[in-house]
């Protein structure tokens, strides 16, 4: 097998244990974020509500 080839293996292994461990529960970032999205909901709501 040539080295190219052990690199790819290696790389794909490496990316679908990354996703595996990343599908877990939500981190701080995650629950941030979601924060955010609905802050930014509820803000074009209202806007959209003053607007009519």
């Amino acid at each position: 097998m040539s080295i190219f080839k052990k690199f790819f293996i290696v790389g794909a292994v490496v990316l679908l244990l990354g996703g595996i461990y990343g599908c877990g529960d939500e981190g701080p970032a995650e629950k941030a974020g979601k924060k955010l999205d609905k802050a930014v909901e509820d803000v074009k709501e209202k806007v959209e509500d003053a607007g009519h």
